[in-house]
This record gives C-alpha cells, structure tokens and sequence, in this order.
C-alpha cells in the first residue's frame, strides 16, 4: 500500500465549471474502492495467506513481500504519473491508466489468492502494488483535471477520509469471507474494479495532442529535493518518516500479534482486525475533523503534529503492553486519535513549508515518499527485532515503533517557518 506519490500540476486551462454530486461521490468511491482492494491484504489478507503457505517462515515471508512491493510503489508511482500527463491516447491521458491498471491489480491479486509458494506470492504482490499505484496516481491527476479551484478543499477533505474508510470496509469484507482465502483477497478487489469502471464510464478526460519533453534529469528530479536549502521541508519529511515507521508496523503486524501474542486463532483474527479498525477509525474521523478545524482558527500546526506524533506512539505503547484484546482496542483508539490529529494537520504544515509553489506537484511528490518508504523498511527490519525474543517478540517490535512515532514528534521542532 501507498499514498499516492505524485500530484500533477494543474493544467493550462483551469476546469471553471463546477462538477456535481453525482461526479463528486463517483470520485470519492473510485479512489476509496481502490484503497479498499490495495489496503485488504496489507493489513489483513496477505498475513492470512502467508501462514497458510509458510507457516514456519511467515513473517519473513510476509516482510518480503511488502517490502519489495513498497519499493514498487515508491519508484513506480511518480513515473507512472509522470507518463499519464504525456499520454495521447484517443481515449484520454487518465482513463487508460485507470483501465490498465485495474486490469493488472486484478491479476496481481487473482495471483496471490491462488498460489501456493512463496516466490509467487511476491510477484502477485508487486504486479498489484505496480498496477494499483497506476490507478492511484491517474486518479489523483483528476483532481487538478476537472475539479475547480472553488471546489478542491472539500472534495480533497472528502478524498481524505477515504483511506480510513477502507480500511474499516475492507477488514469488514475479509471477515465476512474469511472460510475462503481467494474470497478474501478478491471480494475487495471486485469492490475496487466497480467502483474506477463507473468513474471511467462518466469521465471526460483530458486530451493531450502533443507531449511534453521528458528526460533523464527532469525524471530525477521527481524523486529528490535538497534538504540544505529547504531545511523546514527537510524535518517535516523525516518527522512524516519516521512516523509512518510506526504506523507501518502496526499495519503489517497487528494480524501475527493477535495470533501469536495474544493466542487467537486463524479463523478469529479477521473478525477482530476488524473490530480494531472500526475503533480506531471511529475516533480518526473524528479527531481529524476536530483538529483542522481548531489549527485554522488557532493558526497554530507545529503543537497539534507534535501531540499527534506523541499520542500515537502512546497508542503503541498500550499495544506493546496489552495482555488481552481489550487493552489492543484501547491501545487501537488511542492511535486513532493521533493519527487523525496527524493526517489533517502536518499536511496543512507541510504546505506552507514547500520550497516554492511553481514546484509544489514535485515537492509534494519527494514529501510523499516518506509515507512510503516506511512500508518498505519497516517489514525489512521487523524479523530482526522479533527474532531477539525467539521470532515473537511483539512487545519489543512495537516498543520501538513507538519510539519512532515520538522522534517523529522531535524531528519537528527545528522547523521555523510555521507555528
């Protein structure tokens, strides 16, 4: 799973006519239904079918998988961006993407429902990771393509509830399907394809007739930009980093902690992941709402991402110490308050510490690679800690993604250009 990595700058000829409702909630429901198909199997599905395959390697084997995905998806979205702004389709720039990579997410996860190794189950991965980020970042170009200007705060306020939504829907959908492993990963992802066709059935893409230039250097320039220069953009990319680090292993490992710490069984653990989304998304809505708000009138950023940073790495210090399902939920909503806090917050702070608004599509690119990253390094690390304790030493995992998450906090303060 990843944040879409590249937003597109706004095309010569602004849209000035409003969309409405209808085009608006067909939106909405694309990019959820595609976060509902991408998010399942991270948080819940994968691990399933991991110790259904290698029961005596499923961490490795699972840390495998999302780790290379991640870098998938770190690499592939801001190129993949890149090339639907240039694409002259007679079919538009966007909708092929849309098409094409619905297809090739489809497949990736028809894969990985059906294989039985463990070399299988990575490529499945990294063909849905690689296919879904395609979806993603020609979704996220429909943003600046046909919303106007009047309109992008609340359809991104609405874009941005979506991946808390997924999560609750799709551990919803695992759970009710979870007697059949490929109904799993599947059931999702028919969600996620109904909901890019209907979008693409009412779009009216942009037509591009002739590319613009792209070489070597403007491509490295999509992955890069200099933290001497821009020292506030610099610390709020690591505080985002290192903060994401905790949430990555919570993501990934929530599913192992239930059945290896606290003692649940296969066939109980999706109903109760689920639960635990429901907890914490309940309270992420509502803080997010509650905290924007309060930053604009306060016109104050840096306190509220600090105390979020804080508060979810004292959500995962519950965790670490929960000796029942209980005190995980306890420790579920206490994440959910910071990490609602942190989402509509630091990205307000973020943008008023962009190096310069000619660049903000790239910048906010670079930004969204520290949400990434994590996905990628966090399932590279984990088996290490967990193996200090025997290969289940959960406590110490989420120990130190809690201290992550509180460094995220720290990393801010050197910040100076925002409150």
């Amino acid at each position: 799973m990843s944040a879409p990595l590249h937003t597109p700058p706004a095309p010569a000829h602004c849209p000035e006519r409003p969309v409405g409702p209808l085009f608006i909630g067909l939106f909405a429901a694309a990019y959820c239904g595609v976060y509902i198909a991408l998010v399942t199997p991270v948080t819940v599905t994968l691990a399933v079918k991991a110790q259904q395959i290698a029961p005596q390697d499923k961490q490795a084997t699972l840390s495998l998988a999302l780790g290379i995905g991640s870098v998938l998806a770190i690499l592939g979205n801001p190129l993949i961006g890149r090339l639907s702004d240039r694409t002259t389709s007679r079919f538009g720039m966007r909708r092929p993407w849309l098409v094409g990579g619905l297809v090739g997410g489809l497949a990736g996860l028809l894969i990985c429902a059906m294989t039985r190794d463990v070399t299988t189950l990575v490529v499945g991965w990294c063909l849905t990771q690689l296919s879904f980020n395609a979806v993603l970042a020609a979704l996220i170009a429909v943003l600046p393509d046909r919303i106007p200007e009047r309109q992008r705060g609340s359809v991104s306020g609405v874009l941005g509830l979506c991946l808390s939504v997924a999560l609750v829907v799709g551990s919803f959908l695992a759970q009710a399907v979870s007697s059949s492993v490929v109904l799993m990963f599947m059931v999702p992802a028919s969600v996620g394809a109904l909901t890019v066709l209907a979008l693409v059935a009412v779009l009216r893409d942009r037509r591009l007739t002739q590319r613009p230039p792209y070489g070597v250097r403007e491509l490295a320039r999509s992955y890069w930009v200099n933290p001497r220069r821009h020292p506030d953009f610099g610390w709020a990319w690591l505080s985002r980093c290192l903060m994401f680090m905790g949430t990555s292993v919570l993501s990934a490992y929530k599913t192992f902690y239930l059945s290896d710490h606290l003692g649940y069984s296969l066939a109980q653990v999706p109903r109760l992941v689920f639960w635990a989304l429901l907890t914490q998304t309940v309270v992420t809505v509502v803080s997010s709402q509650l905290s924007g708000w309060l930053s604009d009138r306060l016109k104050r950023r840096k306190p509220f991402v600090v105390w979020a940073a804080v508060l979810y790495g004292l959500g995962l210090l519950v965790i670490s110490l929960a000796d029942s399902f209980s005190l995980f939920l306890v420790g579920m909503a206490i994440t959910g308050i910071g990490f609602g806090t942190y989402l509509s917050v630091d990205l307000a702070l973020v943008t008023d510490v962009l190096p310069s608004r000619a660049t903000a599509g790239r910048d906010l690119g670079v930004f969204n690679i520290a949400t990434a990253l994590p996905q990628s390094l966090a399932p590279t690390l984990a088996p290490a800690v967990l193996a200090i304790g025997g290969g289940d030493n959960y406590a110490l995992l989420f120990l130190l993604a809690a201290l992550c998450a509180v460094a995220g906090a720290a990393v801010l303060q050197p910040v100076r250009a925002v409150r």
